[in-house]
């Protein structure tokens, strides 16, 4: 009689695959943890870019209430408390400035306008007319989600805000300032209470109360814009 032999599986063959598959159990928590952190990752990525776009946004308002009027965006504001070589001269205009520009101390009636604290005005408060760029110093916003069905919630569930501060900064520098070949200048250096400056400061700053540690970072991001009028369209006539 012939004795078939039949294949099997060796001991050492199964204590091997035993093995493996209790080390690919053992990973799966951790490699299913790596996924939810590469999730926070992608979500403040994502909220980065969002400041980004609120900075951005922020620089394209009107330097100052002032000058939101059309009638006098081209005007440069006097300030309180600005670096001496910005100051006006007597022909009225800031040095460096040709006499073709119409950017100039004074507007279309030859006044002088200040500068204005950084305030929302009541007015704009309860009309939500923000206009300038101190209108949204304060501001706290909650970045949100749209769901399927159409309902705004909590972006991704995690928490974040952005958290926006205007500010005057001091433009001083040192030596014999801006008129000199190289100056010294220490940017977002806060200005002295209630004075007015040529330089003010955005912060744009991100927070998350979600617990995560991927997302228990404040992550600011900062611009300035400055107290240099705007251009005027020139008006051609047929």
């Amino acid at each position: 009689m012939v004795k078939k032999i039949r294949p099997a599986i060796a001991m050492i063959e199964l204590i091997f695959a035993i093995t493996i598959m209790g080390i690919v159990l053992m990973s799966a928590p951790r490699l299913m943890q790596v996924a939810v952190n590469s999730g926070y990752v992608a979500t403040q990525q994502e909220s980065i870019a969002e400041a980004a776009t609120k900075v951005n946004m922020l620089l394209g308002y009107s330097w100052d209430e002032r000058i939101a009027d059309d009638s006098n965006m081209s005007t440069i504001l006097t300030v309180t408390a600005g670096d001496t070589s910005l100051n006006n001269t007597p022909n009225m205009r800031r040095m460096g400035t040709p006499p073709i520009s119409y950017r100039a101390f004074v507007d279309t009636n030859g006044t002088t306008l200040p500068a204005s604290a950084i305030a929302l005005d009541a007015g704009e408060l309860v009309e939500n007319d923000f206009d300038d760029i101190d209108d949204f110093n304060g501001t706290v916003t909650n970045l949100t989600d749209l769901t399927a069905g159409g309902a705004d919630v909590d972006y991704i569930d995690k928490n974040i805000t952005l958290t926006t501060a205007i500010s005057y900064s001091d433009d001083n520098v040192s030596g014999t300032g801006y008129q000199q070949n190289s100056i010294t200048y220490t940017p977002f250096s806060a200005a002295a209470a209630g004075t007015t400056t040529n330089i003010k400061s955005i912060s744009v700053t991100l927070t998350s109360t979600s617990g995560a540690s991927e997302l228990s970072k404040n992550i600011t991001l900062q611009a300035f814009s400055s107290n240099i009028g705007s251009y005027q369209l020139e008006e051609r006539n047929f």
